[in-house]
């Protein structure tokens, strides 16, 4: 029979027996430290293994103690049962509840009731007892659980309490093992002549030994040199298995608790997240607007602020959407459970599940929780299609960690959109939705019509300009969609300029004629043209629109430039290049020359051969110019 992998949580307030019951259970003190033996109370996590029949698990031993609550939250993150402690002799107390809260708001589905220390009590306070955890936990996780009265000096009740363990193990689906490797660490440590082993529960896919890692939020890569499961070494681990990793590339003082090792890309770091936020009953003081609130997520820890986007403060007893701005960064995926604590005073708020770990800045109203209630009961389908129209354009990658998806299921949703036309392939493994790139489609036309309408003289927009006016919008995509549209029709580009495809440079047509007439008077003056702007004196045609005719005739190669100021006309070009290479019968010529072949003054005629000699039509040698081409 194949091992099933598993971490049980034993949870419940400070010196009811957590960790009496667990070394009952496995023959292991969980209490390793000098001051929890002394004091006789567990301040950091304790684990222990326990193989029960088929089932390879490993018992997490909580602290009890309110101050001791980060690590409490840290040591159920994990967790697919949890066992609620609650000694015979003092019932349902403070930190009961609480535990209890933030075992429901951790999204734990399966548990069991433990009440230890029977021995110390006669049947009918056990009886007054039992009716005060059932009201305790009623509309919990423990409303329907079985509850086993044990001793564990005595050993009475362990059998019974073993079993429920097996029945309840039985119906729990083991955690996903396909997919990237994700440990959150919980612990730190190092053996002389070892160096730094870290250890935690296995949240998704497979590690085997040697494999590279990647430790985060620092970026530091690092590799797997042992492994261990239950103290024993291994090749392999996989989801659901609590692991020791000996790490190569790491020192001890580069890692804490609540950094993740990840075997890929696949997972990126989030500072701003959208949360399905459910409060606690007993909320003590409202949390206002931007409060303050410790972020609690796998084994992480972080400071951040509450963004409320639908009202000014919490209450108790509330189901809301929102966002958390985190100070530091944390590695979470949709799906993962928080909980948010008031660092002062000191309560827990609430807890829920992360919706989208990678959110932007939400304007505060109606529309945006609508959005973000279709996110919440979005399929795969809609999760995918809602990333790509927000974000416009994303590689398989980016969507694995964005949509939080897993590399199989992807291809399946990748599959069925790209066949449906929702989703449309930009590059290798690139992509966008049908509704984004339509959107991207109509702000190009629309920005082009607007650049038309404001420059009827240029032949288009640079491609440039365009995208800058784009703003968010990746420029691969704007490339793509500008393709498209050439290749289809709707646009059309010339060198790096593009128009729409009905577009073709004009005059405005209030100044039409005004401008007409100036160029047939330019033409008529030939070689001794005035400055371009005496040609519209009298028109009261404004600076600009002068500024875009002389940019248009240059452009479209109705005129060439003399100087700064003056243009001549291409007709005017042509004839006087048509005169000059006839009467030079395609010989060197020098200016003198030219004087008596073209009728202008000394100075025109200089900058005319000048131009002959950008256009490539002729080189100055010394005193004399050559022709270059044969007319």
């Amino acid at each position: 029979m194949n091992p099933r992998f598993y971490t049980i949580g034993m949870s419940g307030h400070i010196d009811h027996g957590k960790t009496t019951l667990t070394k009952a259970l496995t023959n292991i003190d969980t209490d390793r430290l000098k001051e929890e033996i002394e004091r006789k109370i567990s301040i950091e996590l304790g684990y222990a293994s326990f193989l029960l029949g088929e089932y390879e698990t490993t018992i997490v031993d909580v602290p009890g103690h309110e101050k001791f609550i980060r690590q409490m939250i840290a040591g159920v993150a994990g967790i697919d049962l949890v066992i609620l402690v609650i000694a015979a002799d003092e019932g349902v107390m403070p930190q009961t509840k609480e535990h209890l809260e933030i075992l429901s708001f951790l999204g734990l589905e399966h548990g069991i009731i433990a009440v230890t220390k029977i021995d110390r009590v006669d049947q009918d306070f056990i009886e007054l007892i039992r009716d005060d955890i059932r009201s305790a936990v009623n509309r919990t996780i423990f409303e329907n659980a079985d509850v086993v009265l044990v001793d564990s000096i005595s050993g009475n009740g362990l059998e019974e309490l073993k079993s429920a363990i097996a029945r309840n193990l039985r119906n729990i689906q083991q955690r996903e093992a396909k997919g990237a490797f994700r440990l959150p660490i919980d612990q730190v440590f190092t053996i002389q002549g070892q160096g730094t082993i870290v250890r935690g529960t296995i949240y998704e896919g497979t590690i085997k030994k040697g494999d590279p890692l990647l430790l985060l939020p620092h970026q530091i890569t690092v590799k797997a040199r042992q492994l261990q499961v239950h103290n024993r070494e291994k090749d392999m681990a996989i989801a659901g298995q609590r692991v020791a990793i000996n790490l190569g590339g790491a020192v001890k003082e580069a890692v804490k608790r609540g950094d993740v090792l990840v075997s890929s890309d696949h997972y990126s770091l989030s500072k701003a997240i959208e949360v399905s936020l459910q409060t606690v009953k007993d909320l003590k003081y409202p949390v206002k607007q931007r409060a303050p609130v410790k972020f609690y997520c796998g084994t992480s820890e972080v400071m951040g602020k509450i963004v409320l986007l639908d009202r000014k403060e919490l209450n108790g007893d509330e189901e809301v959407l929102c966002q958390i701005r985190l100070e530091d960064p944390v590695v979470a995926r949709r799906g993962d459970r928080i909980v948010l604590r008031r660092p002062s005073p000191v309560e827990t708020i609430g807890g829920g599940w992360i919706i989208d770990p990678f959110s932007k800045k939400l304007r505060f109203g109606e529309e945006t929780i609508r959005k973000l209630e279709r996110k919440r009961r979005g399929s795969q389908d809609d999760r995918l299609l809602d990333a790509l129209n927000e974000r416009y354009l994303l590689s398989k990658n980016e969507l694995l960690q964005t949509a939080s998806f897993d590399p199989e299921t992807l291809e399946e949703t990748l599959s069925r959109l790209l066949q449906n036309l929702q989703v449309i392939t930009v590059e290798s493994d690139v992509f966008t939705s049908s509704k984004a790139y339509e959107k991207v489609r109509q702000e190009i036309h629309r920005i082009l019509q607007k650049y038309h309408e404001s420059y009827p003289l240029r032949s288009g927009m640079n491609k440039a300009e365009c995208a800058q006016a784009l703003k968010g919008v990746p420029v691969l995509l704007i490339e793509a969609v500008v393709e498209r549209e050439v290749g289809c029709g709707g646009l059309k580009r010339e060198k790096q300029f593009i128009s729409l495809a009905s577009f073709e440079p004009h005059f405005p047509r209030q100044w039409e004629q005004q401008f007409e007439r100036a160029v047939q008077r330019m033409e008529a003056d030939g070689l001794k043209v005035k400055p371009f702007d005496e040609y519209f004196s009298g028109e009261k045609v404004p600076e600009y629109l002068l500024q875009e005719a002389r940019r248009h005739l240059l452009q479209t190669e109705r005129a060439y430039t003399l100087d700064d100021k003056q243009l001549i006309h291409h007709r005017t070009h042509d004839k006087q290049l048509d005169a000059l290479y006839r009467f030079t019968n395609g010989q060197p010529f020098t200016v003198q020359e030219a004087k008596a072949i073209l009728d202008t003054t000394r100075k025109n005629l200089v900058l005319y051969l000048e131009l002959l000699d950008q256009l490539r039509f002729t080189k100055r040698v010394g005193e004399q110019r050559v022709w270059l081409k044969n007319e």
